[in-house]
């Protein structure tokens, strides 16, 4: 049987319808099914084939937790970015008749996730005849592929709901009812990918030794990981029996598709079992050496603040080698994305300074103190929009009469010296200096380690950093610094990114989702609650929960069940920023509804003028974000040709 006709057979049967430069590599040239797994040097061509199948999320336009998210990152919608699959979605045009980021049936952006998960199970039927491969290495590769097809099942459950469980490939002899699939309950779904964790992840070794060859490759943690995500999605509000419009989701079989429950017993039993997942995730990555990234300080000429933005930067853009925070990484090639998020630091223009933040991502990042802005009683909310100097000498001597006391050396390393800029951006924390960069900010790069030469931003209509021509601005005033490299080079006439990998998993990420699980299992927050969130905010340069609190407008918020789910969200806002979790976050804690129908809003990058530049524009107000978007839609012409499937509610 040609592997043509066996894969075009069972991409009918399922009626659905590059992780880095050696995972990009597919069998070629292997006419048949015995040719594929005649010998271990075409098996392996099969078996990195199964780990291209990977969602991209270097690819900002085709993953759909970063631009298709709507309120995270923008772009000009007048340029030529507007036509891309994720931008339509932010846009509110995703539609039935031929989806954006369709993921089910491999189109309009996505993968073929299905087809994936068939090359899955064709590789786990015929490894163990390829003669000349050791009985180790079948152990080891059986048990990634399991794991990959475990997280292909999970990634389609983040997005459609409930779907069809493929552990073996339909026969080519089945009937044509045999292969007209059904769609199974989500709590089925994730026992599956529970199950089949379990199964694969005694085989898999705790760590990658081999990083130069094996980088991406699936280790115990990542095993875990991927348990962990499944199982805190089964506990959270999207998937837990709480919604009204799931309660009459049922298939043609009159099975319910989303649990219709609301037992609070239930509800902290999975919260239970989501956080002892978790817990051994965290700590399969501590025992395989994964820790907090921090920046190793080579520079004696290089101050303590400038270093602590190198150590939130480098969290995500430096390498393996270095970084030991990244459990996971898509190794694909980020460079582009990387260009559309660069100032125009270059002789040449092009490429640079597509893609920015939104205006509301600014305002999430705290206060100088580590709480949100408009809960602190000490940093002026109703005044933000409004600009102010930071004028004053290298020594330090106070100028401007009005400023603040410390205003100086609060800020000698964040905002250029007698420049103005937004309030917004005075006495925030470091992350906000870390991860965005705006009109008047200070950009840190190793090409000048000097903190007397830092690059200062300008970025008004005219300036060197702003409007050039139209597809060439960042369309909201502020640049997203953390998907930048720091090492970077400044002398060259195009951009020339450092290479790194996007993190799918991050050590930080389980800290946090463990602090969320811990925190739904108590009746009152502790310190086991506390002490994983302030691991992330000490590295962030701030004060733990409880004393930063101590000067917010509700001290007490950290110390009930729903004071401190708040703070554990927020913290993921803003330490997750742009790495694509944000909107599976807000989809699965089902706060979408509320974020993602605020207007997108700016600076007016055309203003030349200070008081021009700083009026807040509205970019987009017209996304209505409603019930039926919490769950993608499938292509209507697959319902059609599957008349066993059903649609998700809304569509």
């Amino acid at each position: 049987m040609k592997i043509l006709n066996y894969m075009l057979l069972l991409s009918g049967a399922m009626l659905f319808g590059n992780c880095s430069d050696y995972l990009n590599v597919v069998p070629d040239g292997t006419a048949t099914l015995e040719t594929a797994f005649s010998n271990r040097i075409n098996s392996e061509k099969f078996f990195y084939g199964c780990y291209n199948y990977l969602p991209n999320m270097a690819a900002p336009f085709d993953y759909p937790g970063l631009i298709a998210g709507g309120d995270e990152i923008w772009w000009d919608v007048d340029n030529n970015m507007k036509g891309n699959t994720g931008a339509r979605i932010a846009q509110g045009e995703q539609n039935i008749t031929d989806p954006y980021h369709n993921y089910w049936d491999g189109a309009g952006g996505g993968k073929r996730m299905w087809i994936g998960i068939r090359d899955c199970n064709i590789f786990l039927e015929n490894i163990d005849n390829v003669p000349d491969i050791s009985q180790n290495e079948v152990v080891r590769w059986k048990a990634e592929v399991k794991i990959l097809k475990a997280y292909f099942h999970l990634f389609l459950m983040q997005l459609y709901g409930p779907i069809p469980i493929v552990d073996d490939n339909i026969d080519v002899s089945a009937s044509p009812e045999e292969v007209r699939i059904f769609r199974e309950p989500v709590d089925d779904v994730v026992e599956y990918i529970v199950n089949l964790v379990d199964e694969a992840t005694p085989d898999l070794p705790p760590s990658i030794t081999e990083v130069s060859t094996e980088a991406g490759r699936i280790t115990q943690a990542v095993a875990l990981s991927i348990k962990a995500r499944a199982l805190i999605w089964a506990a959270s509000p999207l998937f837990n029996g709480s919604y009204v419009f799931y309660q009459d989701f049922k298939d043609k079989r009159d099975v319910q598709l989303i649990a219709n429950n609301n037992d609070p017993v239930v509800i902290q039993a999975r919260w239970e079992r989501a956080a002892a997942a978790v817990k051994d995730a965290i700590d399969a990555a501590h025992i395989a050496g994964h820790r907090l990234f921090k920046y190793p300080v080579g520079y004696d000429i290089m101050s303590d603040t400038t270093a602590l933005k190198y150590t939130l930067r480098g969290c995500i853009t430096e390498r393996f080698t270095t970084n030991k925070e990244i459990v996971w990484a898509c190794t694909n090639n980020n460079n582009q994305f990387q260009n559309w998020c660069t100032p125009k630091i270059y002789t040449s223009y092009a490429g640079t300074a597509e893609l920015s933040a939104t205006l509301k991502m600014a305002e999430t990042y705290y206060s100088k103190n580590g709480i949100p802005i408009d809960e602190d009683p000490y940093w002026d909310y109703e005044g933000r929009y409004e600009t102010q100097a930071n004028l004053a000498t290298e020594s330090g001597e106070e100028v401007d009469p009005d400023a603040e006391p410390d205003s100086w050396t609060w800020h000698r390393h964040y905002i250029g010296s007698g420049e103005t800029t937004a309030k917004l951006n005075y006495y925030r924390e470091p992350r906000f200096y870390a991860h965005l960069c705006f009109d008047r900010g200070i950009y840190e790069l190793l090409a000048n380690p000097d903190d007397g030469q830092e690059l200062v931003i300008k970025n008004r209509s005219g300036d060197m950093h702003g409007l050039v021509f139209q597809d060439c601005h960042p369309s909201t005033g502020y640049f997203i610094k953390k998907l930048v490299s720091f090492r970077i080079p400044t002398n060259t006439q195009s951009p020339t990114p450092y290479r790194f990998s996007m993190p799918i998993i991050r050590l930080a990420d389980l800290y946090l989702l463990y602090a969320e699980a811990l925190n739904e299992v108590k009746a009152i927050p502790d310190n086991d609650v506390y002490c994983w969130v302030d691991s992330i905010r000490f590295r962030a340069g701030l004060n733990g929960v409880l004393e930063s609190w101590k000067y917010a407008k509700d001290p007490q918020k950290p110390a009930d069940k729903e004071g401190m789910r708040e703070i554990i969200k927020r913290e993921r806002l803003i330490e997750l920023s742009f790495e694509g979790q944000r909107p599976f976050d807000l989809r699965r804690w089902r706060d979408a509804e509320k974020y993602l129908n605020e207007p997108v809003r700016g600076w007016d990058f055309q203003g030349q003028k200070l008081e021009d530049y700083y009026l807040t524009r509205v970019y987009f107000s017209n996304r209505q974000f409603t019930y039926k978007d919490y769950l993608w839609p499938l292509r209507s012409n697959t319902i059609v040709v599957n008349s066993n499937l059903v649609q998700n509610p809304g569509w």
